[in-house]
């Protein structure tokens, strides 16, 4: 017999059993050398624009690319502040006192908020947009005049996110506030798009709205995504490149609005603790954490306080924190302890 199946006298039986085995090796064959589908998908919404990326492999959705405009539509339909029907315009709008059924998500953004104003001691301040206004970084047309330290005091009575009153959706305010949310809801919205693609099993992605990002498994090579830290500068460059993975990213800078008087430069950076901008060398900051929304208020937050404030809650909070100060014409790159263990271990799993 094994002389026969040597000559190639197989029975008929072996025949098959050997082409039933060539086959299986061929579908795997084929399988392991097939690569997965990316996925680029882009858009304007919010007042910005998004970018997507998608590793898959398995088949995405037909309609995933208005699955997520839809997504973004949510938040900016909830948040805007340039659309009078929003939920956040309303509220603005509404009288002290009175009470307003909110979604799920605009509560779970103010209930963000909240923490961050708090450990922050008030340096996020999502209810600063009267100062904002008032120094000339508003929507309105402003001559660039600077206010007087009597109208600051008079509108320092009036901001504070402690005159608003949340319980769980329902809203309300003791104080005539009005909110600005534009410091947590991109980063939120980029969470919100990051949560469906996990949910529709497809965990390897880049999220990017508005410069936040959120990032999970491999790039299309099959490595760390990797991230760049911009150079706070009006023409883009970059300062740093991280490699990352299952983490999100914000940054916020004051280096591309401000007005100059008398020599004198005036940040958009508005501290409502004093009702003053920003004077600080501080140009950029970027947090790191596994929520983009919490990143991002962070961000805002930290840019308002100045380096060592700054440092010192990261260090109290163990938040990874990056920071690009402005000496002259350079810039000098300053961390907290979390940020460079976040570093070292994701160089060392990109090494990997």
């Amino acid at each position: 017999m094994t002389l026969a199946v040597r000559l190639g006298r197989t029975p008929k039986l072996n025949k098959c059993i050997i082409v039933a085995i060539a086959t299986i090796a061929s579908v795997l064959l084929i399988g392991c050398s097939s690569k997965p589908e990316v996925v680029e998908l882009s858009g304007a919404k919010m007042g910005t624009t998004y970018n997507i990326k998608v590793v898959a492999d398995q088949p995405v959705p037909d309609d995933l690319h208005q699955q997520i405009d839809d997504l973004l539509s949510v938040v900016d339909n909830s948040m805007s502040t340039y659309k009078p029907d929003s939920e956040l315009s309303r509220f603005n709008r509404m009288a002290v006192g009175q009470q307003m059924q909110i979604s799920a998500d605009f509560s779970r953004v103010l209930q963000i908020s909240k923490d961050v104003w708090d450990k922050s001691g008030g340096a996020f301040e999502p209810t600063v947009g009267p100062l904002v206004d008032i120094w000339g970084f508003g929507p309105t047309t402003s001559d660039n005049s600077t206010p007087s330290a009597e109208q600051i005091l008079e509108i320092l009575q009036t901001i504070g996110f402690q005159h608003i009153v949340l319980d769980d959706l329902s809203l309300s305010k003791t104080q005539p506030i009005e909110l600005d949310l534009s410091a947590v809801a991109k980063g939120y919205a980029v969470d919100l798009v990051a949560d469906m693609l996990e949910m529709l099993a497809l965990p390897d992605y880049l999220v990017e709205v508005g410069g936040e990002v959120r990032v999970s498994g491999s790039n299309p090579s099959g490595e760390s995504w990797r991230i760049a830290i911009e150079q706070p500068k009006l023409i883009p460059s970059v300062n740093r490149i991280i490699p990352l993975t299952n983490m999100a990213v914000a940054t916020s800078g004051d280096y591309r609005n401000y007005f100059e008087q008398q020599g004198i430069r005036y940040s958009h950076i508005i501290d409502s603790r004093t009702g003053q901008p920003i004077k600080h060398n501080l140009a950029s900051v970027t947090v790191f954490s596994n929520s983009c929304a919490e990143a991002d208020a962070w961000a805002t937050a930290f840019l308002v306080m100045g380096v060592e404030e700054s440092l010192q809650i990261a260090q109290r909070l163990n938040l990874a924190v990056y920071l690009l100060l402005k000496e002259g014409d350079t810039f000098k790159a300053l961390s907290s302890e979390q940020f460079e263990l976040l570093s070292q271990q994701a160089t060392s799993e990109a090494i990997l």
